[in-house]
């Protein structure tokens, strides 16, 4: 049995960041495991405002993440002291721990934007994480032994931002619960279209995303302008001031009737269910996680060369990865709709099925044998029983 802290403000389904430690918990402790936390909560930010829209949401933003990054960093220490674990996986903001997942680079999500410089200096926060982050990859009293990365790109992109690493890098992707997110019945589907007044004859695009101008939003409307009127285009996510904007945009638009706007929910399913094809011309991700729910739900993408686009795609079959231009969205959309869904559906089904939760969960303890964080596993400690 590994003893394993993980380290991350919030952790729980549906929560970005918290829900990958939470599935590497449920899945480490079904493996026999013994795994704690250490979030906001233990770090004494429970009393901290939780996000919300506008300028007060931004503020307790900027308040959680420098709490979680000082205060949380030492009670952290201390929590590691007092529970001696065998390893210790930091998720976020904390400089604490021997392994750190990079869950993102904000210098090259910035970069992706274009005026990375201005865009940070606008932004304090922007500049206190870049700060940070030197601090965690390029001292030379860096807390951590290991830092995993989601995808070679940003295992790459690490080195490019901070070329002074000093830190053993690993790659390890994301999981995806596929019995949560799975192919809808056709029962399902009819259920969901008719909710939302869709006819079969309806193509729908599915965007999902709670940042819409890094996302790709506006590059999905321009997409959508160009295409047949009975494309229709779903849109998820978003706080409640981005929604009314969006609402605004669409009416001078005049795409009111073909553009859904849903807002934040709780549970996404039922609108994967309603989609052809899920649009997200993403201008930066770490991984992009939502990719893989889109393809377990059997629902082929169309994204840009980022996050795991590139692992978990293959172009024509279950999806197209295209430049973030809205002639090249509405051609790759066109070109995949012409394909019969059940041929999609499948292939998209099988690619997100290679990339579950155990693997994963596994993954992670084979890069901590590796690199020396834990003895070799024995063969009743791993998480498929299979050495």
């Amino acid at each position: 049995m590994t003893r394993i802290l993980q380290i991350c403000p919030v952790i729980g389904p549906g929560t970005g960041v918290g829900a990958v430690a939470y599935h590497l918990e449920e899945e480490w402790r079904r493996a026999g495991h013994e795994v704690e936390r250490f979030t906001l909560a233990e770090a004494g930010g429970g009393w901290l405002p939780e996000p919300g829209a506008g300028a007060a949401g931004k503020l307790a933003i900027i308040a959680r993440v420098v709490w979680f990054s000082t205060v949380g960093t030492v009670l952290a220490k201390r929590r590691i002291s007092t529970l001696q674990p065998d390893v210790t996986v930091c998720h976020n903001d904390a400089l604490a721990g021997d392994v750190y997942v990079n869950h993102g680079i904000v210098l090259n999500a910035m970069k992706a934007r274009g005026s990375a410089w201005l865009r940070m200096i606008r932004n304090p926060l922007h500049v206190f994480t870049y700060l940070r982050d030197r601090l965690r990859y390029e001292s030379p009293a860096g807390p951590h032994r290991l830092v995993i990365n989601l995808v070679q790109l940003d295992d790459e992109g690490l080195r490019s931002a901070f070329p002074r690493l000093r830190v053993p890098t690993a790659v390890v992707g994301n999981g995806v619960d596929t019995a949560k997110f799975r192919p809808p019945t056709t029962e399902e589907r009819r259920r969901a279209r008719d909710e939302m007044d869709l006819s079969d004859g309806d193509v729908v695009w599915l965007f999902v995303g709670h940042e819409y101008d890094r996302k790709g939003l506006p590059v999905a409307l321009e997409a959508l302008a160009l295409a047949d009127v009975h494309h229709h285009l779903v849109v998820v996510g978003g706080t409640a001031d981005m929604v009314d904007g969006l609402t605004a945009e669409v009416t001078v638009r005049g795409l009111t009737e073909r553009v859904h706007v849903i807002g934040q929910v709780s549970d996404p399913r039922p609108y994967f269910h309603t989609a052809d094809v899920f649009v997200f011309p993403t201008l930066y991700e770490s991984y992009g996680l939502v990719v893989l729910e889109a393809l377990a739900c059997g629902v082929p993408v169309v994204t840009t060369d980022t996050g795991c686009a590139r692992d978990v795609l293959t172009p024509g079959v279950n999806g197209t990865i295209t430049p973030a231009r809205a002639t090249e969205v509405a051609a790759a959309v066109r070109d995949l709709t012409a394909i019969p869904r059940d041929e999609l559906a499948r292939a998209s089904r099988a690619a997100a099925e290679k990339h579950t939760w155990t693997a994963v969960a596994q993954q992670y303890l084979t890069a901590f044998e590796e690199h020396g964080l834990l003895p070799r596993a024995a063969d009743d400690q791993r998480v498929d029983g299979v050495a």
